[in-house]
């Protein structure tokens, strides 16, 4: 019933698995508990934040760890906080859970807090709070761009155009 013809053939291996770069989204980016970042952060995945980061974040989703710092704005489409941040969160979906500390505003379309949660800034329900057509004071984040001149940022004060 289980025999087999031909006892020399060997059995196939499945086939491997596609690259996650084919099979759509890629896996998530972590900054481990002993990293630390002055910088700028730009994912289309999702990232994990258990160490310190100085500099914007734009992710698809984004974990702030319990011993984490984020000092910078938070661009994404989902924000869980468990951590601390000093800066604007600008998502579709944000929870802070009962361990976060956030310092800033928070432009959502939904929104949650877990009891025990620090928040200290501004709340605001946004239909489209990635958008640039929200009244926010300060431009969508931009990846920085490098000097356009060297010489002009020793020129005297008065050769500069203001």
């Amino acid at each position: 019933m289980f025999s087999s013809k031909n006892k020399d053939s060997a059995v196939a291996p499945p086939p491997a698995a596609a690259p996650a770069a084919k099979r759509g989204r890629p896996g998530p980016s972590i900054i481990s508990n002993d990293m630390a970042i002055q910088g700028s952060l730009s994912s289309s995945g999702d990232m994990q934040i258990d160490g310190k980061v100085e500099g914007d974040i734009r992710s698809a989703g984004l974990v702030i760890g319990e011993g984490a710092e984020v000092h910078g704005e938070i661009f994404a489409e989902d924000v869980t906080v468990r951590g601390k941040v000093m800066g604007r969160i600008r998502a579709r979906k944000v929870l802070l859970a009962a361990t976060s500390h956030v310092e800033g505003d928070i432009l959502h379309e939904a929104f949650a807090v877990e009891s025990g949660a620090f928040f200290e800034g501004n709340i605001r329900h946004s239909d489209n709070p990635l958008g640039a057509g929200d009244a926010v004071q300060d431009v969508p984040f931009q990846a920085p761009q490098p000097a356009a001149d060297a010489a002009n940022l020793f020129a005297p004060l008065s050769r500069v155009a203001t």
